[in-house]
């Protein structure tokens, strides 16, 4: 933790989710002053112990009103839009949050006149996707460099952490179900670790990363069925991995994906029929985590520190008394 504030204040927009809580942690070690902005500050207390007294000081604000927006950026040096659904609901769409609410924050941080803006898309971001996710991801994108050229755009692949929506979600399921549903089986993905993309953007907010558009992986490219295999492993079960055409898994999604917290959505299915991996141009032009200088955590080093909870036995699974 840093021994001394800087005068320099950052906005973090969606600052209390489960990216947002790590970039808050790295920038706090630097001595920034963070300003996270959120729906419901009341819910973003865990924050507060990730820095001195009064460097985290969380404010109300809302992607559909501007004027909570205009406040929260408001004399800040930096702005950090991290906003993204991986499943709409009522009024938080993709189009309202993904693509509507970038342009917003780039717009009210312009006007205020905040010298740098850092935006996290994600890999597959494409205005010809079949995803609506995938394609506001784009147009957000494109509403962010419409006010800033010059600003850095972080593209990870699917992040894992003790928090993830997907290891953990697979976990969960290995405890009740006979099988694991694999749902594009062979699609690649390249996990990376929350907390690699969180130092990726703290160095951006440092002034060290040139603008443009990067693609953050981790080591290892896996498919979706190798990471169900993981699951198995790091939760000490054998449930067979069963395939799932992309017809069966829209039908499931249709009969299950209105439901909050459903394991699979419609949108999800399309976007886990093609691969989500760092492109060859990203390598080539030094735009990852490597090209940044920082060394991609393995999965098998950070998953058994939270997918052991789900052990017969939790995290006592492996132990003997003496």
């Amino acid at each position: 933790m840093a021994d001394a504030l800087k005068d320099e204040i950052v906005t973090v927009f969606g600052g209390s989710g489960f990216l947002g809580r790590h970039v808050v942690q790295a920038l706090a070690k630097r001595g920034y002053r963070i300003r996270p902005a959120v729906r419901r500050p009341d819910l973003a207390v865990h924050l507060l112990p990730l820095g001195l007294p009064g460097q985290i000081l969380p404010v109300q604000s809302n992607l559909r009103f501007p004027a909570s927006v205009a406040r929260a950026v408001d004399g800040a040096s930096v702005v950090i839009n991290l906003v993204g659904l991986l499943a709409p609901g009522g009024k938080q769409s993709f189009e309202a949050v993904q693509a509507a609410g970038a342009h917003v924050v780039a717009e009210a941080s312009s006007k205020a006149g905040v010298g740098r803006f850092i935006h996290v898309s994600a890999i597959g971001a494409s205005d010809k996707s079949d995803s609506g996710y995938a394609r506001t991801k784009a147009k957000g994108e494109a509403a962010v460099k419409a006010f800033y050229p010059e600003a850095v755009i972080f593209r990870p692949s699917v992040m894992f952490g003790p928090e993830d929506k997907f290891f953990n979600m697979f976990a969960t399921l290995a405890r009740f179900l006979p099988f694991l549903p694999a749902i594009g089986a062979d699609t690649k993905l390249q996990p990376v670790f929350v907390a690699d993309v969180a130092e990726a953007i703290a160095r951006a907010v440092d002034g060290l990363v040139a603008p443009g558009v990067y693609e953050l992986g981790g080591p290892e490219i896996k498919t979706v069925r190798e990471c169900l295999d993981i699951v198995n492993v790091e939760t000490g079960r054998s449930r067979p991995v069963v395939t799932i055409t992309p017809s069966t898994a829209t039908l499931m999604a249709k009969l299950t994906g209105w439901l909050p917290g459903a394991p699979i959505t419609e949108d999800q299915v399309k976007l886990l029929q093609v691969d989500n991996i760092v492109s060859r141009e990203a390598i080539e032009a030094g735009r990852t985590l490597e090209g940044l200088g920082i060394r991609a955590t393995n999965l098998e080093a950070i998953l058994p520190t939270y997918l052991d909870r789900f052990r017969a036995t939790g995290q006592f699974a492996d132990r003997r008394l003496a």
